[in-house]
C-alpha cells in the first residue's frame, strides 16, 4: 500500500531542511579552495552575480516543480510531460543521487574519523605526513567509519520527514551555523609564525587578483562558479524537488526560495573566513595550493596543531560542524533516492531505506577498496595535472560533472520551451505572492542558463577556452 505524502510543519522546517542539504562539504572545503584560485574577491563577485540570477532561476524551478507535482525527481519530470524522452529523464535526475551517496558517504565516513581523533586528544597525529593517505588505504578502517556515517543518515530518512528531516535539520543547522561565525572570527585574530596574520588571509579572500587575466581564465572562473553552484545549492541532483514535493500549498515558496539563497550564500562566504585566513597565517598563500580533501585533511589538522593547545579544541569544533554538514547533505541525498523508489515502485519507506541503504553501503564498500585492494590509476578530463583518478573521482564526475549539466539543461528546455515559464511562475505565486525577478527568470531559464550550463558541460569534457 503506497504511503501518505508527508510535509514540512511549516515554512521555516522547509528552509532548515533545505539549507542544510546546501550546507555540505562541498561548501566548506571547495569554496574557500576555489575563492583562493580564482583571484580571491574575482570570484566571489561572479560567484554572487551567478547566485541572484543562475543559481535562484534553477532553485525556484526545481521547489516549483517539486510542490506543483508532489513527486519525486524520478517521477516529476514525465508528471509534468509524460512521453517516453521525459520518463527516461527522471531516471536520469535520479541516477545522480543514486551516484553521489556512496562516496558522499565514504568522504562522510573520513570526517567522521577526523572529529573522533581530536575528541579523544590524538589531533596532533592528524598533522603527520602521511597520516590521511595511511588512513584512506586501510583495507577496513575507512569503511568501518563510512559505514556508521551512512547508517546515521538512514537512521535519519527512516524516521520519515517530520520526525527525521525537519527534526534533525531544526536541532544542526543553529548550531552548525554559530560554529562556523564562531570558527570565522576566531579565524581573523590569529597570528602565525611567520607574521603573517588572519587579516592578511582575508585581504587574499576578498581583494580581487586580476594578475594575468585573459578570457580564457575569467571563463574558468566563471565555470569553476557556476559549478559550485550546483554544489552549493543542491540543484540537478533531484534534492529540490524532493523536498519541494513535501512543501505545503499555502506556503510562501518565493520567501522560502530567498531565506534558502541568502543563507547558503552566507555560509558559503563565511566558510572562506574561516579556513583562507588560518591557512595563509601559518602556512602563507602556498598553503592554499593543497586542494579538495588535501585542504580538509591535510592542511587544516597542520594549521590547527601549530595553533597549540587552542588548536586541540578548535579542530574538535571544526570537524564537528563539518560532520555535521556532511550529515545533513548526505540525509537529502538519500531522501532524493529513496522519495523516487516510494513514488515509482509504491514502496514503503521503510523498504526503500533498506534496499538503498543496502546498494549504498556495497558501492561505499567498493569506493573504500578504491584506494587499497581495488586501486588503479585512471585519467579524467578533471584530473589535476600528474594526478589519477580512483573509483571515488569517476563517481564525482560522471555525476556532477556530467550528468548534472545535462539535468540542469533539459529542466532549462522543458520549463522554458516547451511548458513555458507560465507553469513556474504561477506555481510560485498561487497564494498571491510577488515574483520580483520574473523578466530576469525568463531570460535566464530560457537563453542564459542552458548556455552557461553547455560551457560548463563542455569543460568538464576536457574543452578549453581561450
Amino acid at each position: 500500500m503506497k504511503e501518505k505524502r508527508n510535509s514540512f510543519s511549516g515554512s521555516i522546517g522547509f528552509v532548515l531542511a533545505a539549507a542544510g542539504s546546501a550546507v555540505g562539504l562541498g561548501n566548506i572545503w571547495r569554496f574557500p579552495y576555489l575563492a583562493a584560485k580564482n583571484g580571491g574577491g574575482l570570484f566571489l563577485i561572479v560567484y554572487l552575480v551567478l547566485a541572484v540570477t543562475f543559481g535562484y532561476t534553477l532553485l525556484i524551478t526545481e521547489v516549483s516543480i517539486g510542490r506543483l507535482t508532489k513527486q519525486s525527481p524520478l517521477t516529476a519530470y514525465s508528471k509534468l510531460r509524460n512521453t517516453k524522452l521525459w520518463r527516461g529523464f527522471g531516471v536520469l535526475a535520479c541516477l545522480v543521487p543514486f551516484l553521489i551517496l556512496p562516496y558522499y558517504s565514504a568522504i562522510g565516513g573520513w570526517v567522521f574519523k577526523y572529529a573522533f581523533a581530536f575528541a579523544v586528544n590524538e589531533g596532533v597525529n592528524t598533522a603527520g605526513k602521511d597520516y590521511f593517505g595511511n588512513f584512506i588505504s586501510h583495507p577496513y578502517y575507512p569503511m568501518l567509519f563510512g559505514v556508521v556515517f551512512l547508517l546515521g543518515t538512514s537512521f535519519v530518512i527512516y524516521r520519515g520527514v517530520n520526525k527525521g528531516i525537519e527534526s534533525i535539520s531544526k536541532i544542526l543547522m543553529p548550531i552548525l551555523l554559530l560554529m562556523i561565525i564562531g570558527i570565522a572570527i576566531y579565524s581573523l585574530t590569529i597570528e602565525g609564525e611567520s607574521g603573517k596574520t588572519g587579516m592578511d588571509g582575508l585581504k587574499v579572500y576578498l581583494i580581487p587578483n586580476l594578475k594575468g587575466m585573459t578570457v580564457g581564465k575569467f571563463m574558468g572562473i566563471v565555470a569553476d562558479a557556476t559549478g559550485q553552484l550546483f554544489y552549493s545549492i543542491s540543484v540537478a541532483m533531484g534534492i529540490m524537488i524532493a523536498y519541494g514535493s513535501y512543501l505545503k500549498d499555502k506556503d510562501n515558496l518565493v520567501k522560502s526560495v530567498n531565506r534558502i539563497e541568502i543563507f547558503d550564500t552566507l555560509v558559503a562566504f563565511l566558510a572562506g573566513v574561516m579556513i583562507i585566513p588560518a591557512i595563509v597565517a601559518f602556512m602563507g598563500e602556498k598553503g592554499l595550493q593543497a586542494h579538495g580533501p588535501g585542504l580538509m585533511f591535510i592542511a587544516l589538522p597542520k594549521v590547527f596543531v601549530k595553533m597549540g593547545s587552542i588548536g586541540q579544541l578548535l579542530g574538535l569544533l571544526f570537524f564537528v560542524m563539518v560532520l555535521f554538514a556532511a550529515l545533513t547533505s548526505s540525509v537529502s541525498i538519500l531522501e532524493a533516492v529513496v522519495s523516487s523508489l516510494m513514488d515509482r515502485f509504491g514502496w514503503t519507506r521503510k523498504k526503500a531505506v533498506i534496499v538503498e541503504t543496502i546498494i549504498a553501503l556495497l558501492a561505499g564498500g567498493a569506493v573504500c577498496l578504491g584506494y587499497n585492494k581495488w586501486y588503479f590509476e585512471a585519467h579524467l578530463p578533471t584530473t589535476a595535472k600528474g594526478g589519477s583518478a580512483q573509483i571515488l573521482d569517476i563517481l564525482d564526475y560522471v555525476s556532477n560533472y556530467v550528468l548534472m549539466p545535462i539535468v540542469a539543461i533539459g529542466t532549462c528546455i522543458l520549463v522554458g520551451w516547451i511548458l513555458k515559464t507560465k507553469v513556474i511562475e504561477d506555481e510560485a505565486t498561487k497564494n498571491g505572492e510577488k515574483f520580483g525577478r520574473k523578466y530576469m527568470y525568463r531570460a535566464m531559464i530560457k537563453y542564459i542558463a542552458p548556455v552557461l550550463l553547455a560551457i560548463l558541460l563542455l569543460v568538464a569534457l576536457g574543452f578549453q577556452f581561450g
